[in-house]
């Protein structure tokens, strides 16, 4: 039977707020649409959705008003609790969920100082690591340093999967040492890459030996995350710029994805209606770090052609469900999620294209996104390059 401790009591305080949030946002689109209904217009055309006057207006308010003090009460009541609660080792299925809420609301989180909003941190063997003082955690550590940077939605521990944690036994075949970074990727790709610079630089610093190589593994909007530390470590003239050497993508959406795409699409045409309108509200709550998907966006300018770093030699594997290549597979399916050629760096405009050699291209058929992150033949050939 699991004991309740402070963790649980935190994650309890993290839900009860966001169902305020939700409670509220959901009271102000019943309001809107309340109004729209109460005029007469076409049903195409800008929406006219407004607040409600009157005494329609005043229940309205009061519900938001009363969401609120419920919302503060019960917050201001757990957490004396908190206090006198055992620390708690979170699960690894608390892990997960909580991972997905921040893809999904991580910005939102953030920005509410929402207590299940994720801290960037470093992990070695599941212990966090304090880039101020790595040699507390790290035990025989190497000068051959690995990165593993996982994906939207996901966590660190998803780089271990059918009970093979493939990403460490290769670091440790090639004489690196594994650290893995866990972050809120809901967050915007920029701001999780000025945060990633910040600390590789503390951490690599005071690391226990002097550090000669660096490289990073990226999966999907990790490849993502690196490529836009890189850039600002670049500008800011960190030290550690100079000791990466390779720089791994394993199915990042170099020039976007799809499905964000053609959720932004969708956005749009709803808003033409007044009567739909209200409910793209609901689209446009997703994070900061997934509508940055759009393009592939790593800097805070949108999507300008960032080339890769000309002294880090750089890697692309990519999926596609394909049997074969194919200009359906390739296109339009990829691996599900990434097109094939935006997992390249490949891309229409010359000027936007990404200079990775073909040698330093790798491909899975019959793969989707997320086998990247277990297949062995994945791990076979990052342990060439990175031999």
């Amino acid at each position: 039977m699991s004991t309740i401790n402070r963790t649980t009591v935190s994650d309890l305080r993290g839900a009860a707020r966001l169902a305020v949030d939700a409670t509220l946002g959901i009271t102000t689109l019943v309001e809107k649409m309340h109004h729209t209904i109460q005029l007469v217009h076409p049903p195409l055309g800008a929406s006219r959705a407004e607040s409600t006057r009157g005494l329609t207006g005043l229940i309205y308010r009061s519900i938001r008003g009363t969401t609120r003090v419920i919302g503060k009460g019960l917050d201001a009541g757990l957490i004396p609790v908190a206090a006198l609660l055992p620390e708690g080792a979170p699960t690894e299925a608390r892990n997960a969920w909580v991972s997905a809420i921040n893809g999904v609301y991580g910005d939102h989180l953030e920005r509410t100082a929402n207590p299940l909003a994720i801290e960037m941190s470093f992990l070695h063997e599941s212990d966090s690591v304090d880039p101020e003082c790595p040699g507390d955690v790290v035990q025989d550590a190497s000068g051959k340093v690995l990165l593993a940077i996982h994906g939207l939605c996901l966590n660190e521990q998803h780089w271990a999967r059918d009970g093979h944690h493939r990403i460490a036994q290769v670091a440790e075949a090639t004489g690196h040492t594994i650290v893995q970074l866990r972050y809120n990727s809901g967050r915007s790709i920029d701001a999780n890459g000025r945060s990633l610079a910040v600390m590789l630089e503390a951490l690599l610093e005071r690391w226990p030996v002097p550090v000669t190589q660096l490289a990073i593994v990226g999966h999907s909007m990790g490849g993502l995350v690196a490529r836009s530390a890189i850039h600002h470590g670049a500008t800011a003239g960190h030290s550690w710029r100079a000791r990466l050497r390779k720089l791994f993508s394993l199915g990042s959406p170099h020039h976007g994805a799809p499905l964000e795409r053609g959720g932004n699409r969708l956005d749009y045409v709803m808003e033409l209606s007044p009567y739909v309108a209200p409910f793209t509200s609901l689209g446009k709550a997703r994070s900061a770090g997934i509508t940055d998907l759009r393009y592939g966006s790593i800097t805070d300018v949108g999507p300008e052609a960032v080339p890769l770093p000309d002294d880090v030699e750089c890697y692309a594997l990519a999926a596609t469900l394909g049997k074969r290549r194919g200009l359906v597979a390739d296109r339009l399916i990829g691996d599900g999620l990434v097109p094939l050629d935006s997992a390249l760096g490949r891309h229409p405009d010359s000027g936007r294209t990404l200079a990775i050699p073909k040698s330093r291209q790798w491909i899975g058929y019959e793969m989707g996104h997320l086998d990247l992150l277990g297949r062995p033949e994945v791990y076979s050939q990052l342990e060439q390059w990175l031999r």
